[in-house]
């Protein structure tokens, strides 16, 4: 599985959005189902795919797909160009 499948993947487990959405349009507060709940359980999803540990800072930065892709990827993740 790619990274950027993980990643997909631990969005879909966490917020439970379908597995056909478009992953650039997806944002917290606006995408349905991505609340401050669901958001601690993609963190957790996220840094279990990867073997990773955010900063705080990191966690509340956190606020689209595009963003978490950035800031997994400055954990050495290494996603498809």
């Amino acid at each position: 599985m790619t990274p950027e499948q993980k990643l997909k993947d631990a969005f879909i487990q966490a917020i439970g959005i379908p597995t056909d959405t478009d992953f650039s349009t997806v944002e917290y507060g606006v995408t349905d189902g991505w609340d401050s709940v669901a958001h601690m359980q993609l963190v957790t999803e996220i840094e279990n795919a990867f073997d990773i540990m955010f900063s705080s800072n990191q966690v509340i930065e956190m606020s689209s797909f595009g963003r978490a892709k950035e800031i997994s990827a400055a954990h050495g993740v290494v996603f498809a160009a």
